[in-house]
């Protein structure tokens, strides 16, 4: 049984080997210790457009979580092989929407409301809803550009179904000046759409997934938060629940939490609401000022499931040339992911 420092060095000496053949990418919200091994780290869009942009290496381990290796896969070349080193981190929000719900909701809202619809898909979906939308013309967004692709979306004279988190879509649209009342609801379970206006006024239609770590922050964290540290700015990410980012001093993704602390006063003092390790290793960089955590329970344990054991595995599975962690994206799809994909690229 190998120690920490065993399995550190020979992930290290596999890096070295292998070169600029081997490219390792984290999201911000894996373990330090995975993020000290990767080549580079980011957010899921960004860490997938290093991925594309890299023409060199013929192996891409993706630590993260299933549907950002697909995302990988879709925009590498086809003789660059993209692998995931915990098999079982899938994202539990992305999973709230598959291809047969969202043809099924499509045919619900074209009755309901007899109008065109153009589909919204957060980037953090499974491949083939991504490949919905790109077959209908529409688009991806990150939680960083989501503004600007909806406020295109929106100019396109057509009821928006945004998918599959509902708080970033609320919270978008809110910010691009629509109301509460002029949001619909689909529910994926009944497959039934709910609105309390005139259905002629419903601009959006809000899909009911969401991420349980955001999902579970609540105004009594922001309360207490502000009770317990009255100095304190609060910011949070936008797939906390709507009346959560009315309540904190600013939202945004994951850069601009990142970004927000990182160019603060010296001294100031900073509640951030959003996954544990992200919150950590900002506190670790900013010692200069406060940094806490908006909930101690936003943990996730599908990010956390990329360790040294199933790292240093991939990476001996390379050099055994056994590609069982391989995520593979299928043509058909693939060729509809990229339409929405590249429309989200081309507006921003």
């Amino acid at each position: 049984m190998l120690n920490k420092e065993e399995k550190l060095k020979k992930i290290q000496d596999i890096k070295k080997e292998y070169g600029e053949d081997l490219l390792i990418l984290a999201h911000h919200y894996q373990n330090n210790d995975i993020v000290s091994l990767a080549d580079y780290t980011g957010d899921s869009l960004k860490l997938a457009k290093y991925a594309q942009e890299n023409k060199k290496a013929k192996y891409v381990v993706f630590c993260g979580v299933h549907f950002m290796a697909e995302t990988a896969d879709i925009l590498t070349e086809d003789w660059q092989k993209v692998l995931l080193p915990a098999g079982g981190a899938g994202c539990p929000m992305a999973d709230m929407a598959n291809l047969a719900e969202a043809e099924t909701a499509w045919e619900v809202l074209k009755i309901e409301f007899d109008k065109d619809l153009l589909p919204v898909t957060y980037v953090n979906s499974r491949a083939d809803i991504k490949a919905f939308c790109g077959s209908k013309g529409g688009s991806t967004v990150t939680s960083g550009n989501a503004p600007k692709v909806m406020e295109w979306a929106l100019s396109q004279n057509k009821i928006v179904l945004f998918l599959p988190d509902r708080h970033l879509g609320e919270n978008t649209a809110y910010e691009l000046g629509i109301e509460p009342k002029n949001m619909a609801i689909y529910n994926r379970k009944t497959q039934k759409v709910e609105y309390e206006c005139p259905k002629e006024d419903v601009r959006i239609v809000l899909w009911d997934g969401y991420c349980h770590v955001h999902h579970a922050i609540t105004v009594k964290h922001i309360e207490q938060a502000r009770n317990s540290l009255p100095e304190a700015k609060i910011i949070v990410h936008p797939e906390c629940p709507f009346d959560v980012v009315r309540a904190a001093d600013g939202y945004g993704s994951t850069e601009y939490l990142i970004n927000t602390v990182k160019n603060a006063p010296a001294g100031s003092s900073w509640v951030v609401g959003t996954e544990s390790n992200l919150v950590a290793r900002v506190k670790a960089q900013n010692t200069d000022k406060q940094v806490y955590i908006l909930d101690t329970h936003s943990v996730c344990t599908n990010m956390n499931k990329t360790n040294l054991d199933n790292l240093l595995e991939t990476l001996e599975d390379i050099k055994n040339n056994n590609f069982s962690k391989q995520v593979k994206v299928s043509k058909d799809i693939a060729e509809d992911a990229v339409k929405s994909l590249d429309t989200m690229l081309e507006l921003c």
